[in-house]
């Protein structure tokens, strides 16, 4: 993965459905904290501002516009760019999380975007701060996927599907662990289940699951 480097607009972030109901991981991707970007910058920061900094000293966490973060990152596809609009309003089908992946002193950002009609993971991204700017450190572009900050790891989910699978009941699902090694992730391991399709197209997994340490 190469480094690209992006100054950033700040802005709040709110929690808002973006998806119709389902049935979880089996529904579209996997977990994730239905947060959407609005993109009306907060007064608490500018363009070309510091990144956000842990709140050690009290002081609230300053956000950042992931949108715009987004669009200026040459790293992220044209298609992804082109299809990023609002769902409804301003509301833009993006999950941000704020927290320690690359071992900074300062909090990363890892940004998810969606689809609007079902939240399928279509792009993951982790940015991390480099002066004031952030760069790209991490990019997986292959849909479905979702990435998330679990005890200081990437986790990141794709769920598989087979031929004739439905979009709403994959085959099964690969979680990946990937782990900061000072100047980029690695793979720590792998854990493949595989779902049962017995009833309704499989709403649990199989009782077996291969893994890779």
């Amino acid at each position: 993965m190469s480094a690209g480097t992006v100054v950033l607009v700040g802005t709040a972030v709110f929690a808002v459905g973006c998806a119709t109901g389902g049935t979880g991981l089996r529904d579209g991707g996997p977990a994730r904290t239905e947060t959407v970007a609005k993109t009306t910058p907060t007064a608490a920061s500018s363009p070309g501002g510091s990144p956000p900094s842990a709140a050690a000293s009290g002081r609230p966490l300053k956000k950042v516009d992931p949108v715009a973060l987004l669009k200026a990152d040459p790293k992220v596809s044209a298609e992804i760019k082109r299809d990023l609009k609002p769902c409804t309003g301003k509301e833009y089908p993006v999950d941000v999380s704020y927290g320690r992946v690359t071992g900074s002193s300062v909090v990363d950002i890892v940004v998810n975007v969606l689809s609007c009609a079902d939240a399928l993971g279509r792009g993951s991204y982790v940015y991390r701060a480099d002066g004031a700017k952030y760069e790209n450190v991490f990019s997986d572009e292959q849909p479905p996927v979702y990435a998330e900050i679990d005890r200081g790891d990437l986790v990141v989910t794709k769920q598989v599907y087979g031929k004739s699978d439905a979009l709403s009941y994959p085959s099964g699902e690969d979680v990946i662990t990937y782990r900061w090694d000072g100047e980029k992730f690695t793979e720590q391991d792998r854990v493949h289940s595989e779902y049962s399709n017995v009833v309704d197209g499989g709403a649990q997994p199989a009782p077996a699951a291969s893994q890779k340490n």
